[in-house]
């Protein structure tokens, strides 16, 4: 059975869900190989083996640490020559876009972008003009580059063996080009991170102005969850552009999403319509957003919010 390789997206030791879910698509595909870049990789293999990595690649040369995405094209590239690897998964993120361009490029490949399934013979589906049609695609040159969309697919456990290969190349001066100066860790507060969480709580429009974002974070607080916005609200400055849920955004799913003021745009329930259970607050019942809730209050949200929030705080102390 021909190798996938699988970019493995990580912080430190820890494997991030994105990883897990390329898992998951490669082993219908063929073997999956993770290929891991930097310190940390005999920390993580129980988290690779766990979701089927027959293999795990590691480069811990500081040049991945030190440089920035061109060295790990470069391994990829020699993998790819070396295993005569079936295909290349990564995650459609900022970095893993880059990565795979480049990847294409060296390798003479075709690319898919945005990815949300595989199917037989590495078929791609993808989801367009804010999830309103869905097309399948094929690599037809060289070796398939293939970059998901994060929480597009359901990860599944199946044991793997997470056989630890170490490798190494020479990182080419011209990967070298962009260095890397400084770090800055990022103050973060408790909420879990927003592709990450298992409940999100999203303001739009109906929230009316940024310092009535509080109440969607109070709600998520109780809750223990994320918190998102739709475009209209990151675009009128109500909240940040990192924390926007869309087409154009971050792209979840979780167990619960709760949608307060939120229209519905194609652009913004392409980002969330995949959450497993969908519940809005909203004033308008036209709303189009109520297409896809399971449960729906037709309702101001600065009314309904602070009483969902009561009640949420008794039960959570009684």
């Amino acid at each position: 059975m021909a190798e996938i390789l699988v970019l493995v997206e990580h912080t430190g030791e820890t494997v991030k869900k994105v990883t897990c879910e390329l898992l998951t698509l490669a082993r219908a595909c063929g073997e999956p190989a993770a290929v891991w870049t930097g310190a940390g990789a005999e920390a993580g293999r129980a988290r690779l083996a766990e979701f089927g990595a027959a293999k795990v690649y590691v480069a811990e040369s500081k040049d991945f640490d030190d440089y920035l995405v061109a060295p790990k094209a470069e391994l990829l590239a020699e993998l790819v020559a070396q295993k005569s690897a079936a295909a290349v998964l990564v995650a459609a993120t900022t970095e893993g876009r880059e990565v795979a361009a480049r990847l294409a490029v060296k390798t003479g490949s075709g690319i898919l972008a945005d990815v949300t399934g595989l199917a037989d013979e590495l078929v791609g589906e993808q989801s367009i003009f804010g999830g309103a049609i869905t097309v399948q695609s094929k690599v037809t040159t060289g070796t398939p580059i293939i970059a998901v969309r994060p929480n597009a697919v359901t990860p599944e456990p199946a044991p793997g063996a997470a056989e630890i290969e170490p490798v190494s190349i020479t990182v080419s001066d011209a990967a070298k080009g962009a260095h890397v100066t400084g770090r800055v860790e990022q103050e973060r507060g408790e909420r879990p991170e927003l592709t990450e969480a298992s409940i999100v709580v999203s303001g739009g429009r109906g929230v009316g102005a940024g310092e009535n974002f509080a109440l969607i974070e109070k709600l998520a607080d109780a809750l223990g969850a994320a918190v998102g916005a739709s475009r209209a609200a990151t675009d009128a400055g109500w909240y940040p552009h990192q924390f926007q849920v869309g087409q154009t955004g971050k792209t979840v799913s979780p167990q619960l999403y709760l949608a307060c003021g939120i229209s519905g745009a194609i652009q913004h329930r392409a980002g969330m319509q995949t959450s497993k259970t969908i519940m809005v607050v909203n004033k308008d019942p036209e709303a189009p957003i109520f297409e896809l809730a399971d449960y729906g209050v037709v309702g101001d949200l600065f009314k309904v919010v602070p009483q969902l929030i009561d009640e949420i705080e008794k039960r959570s102390q009684g």
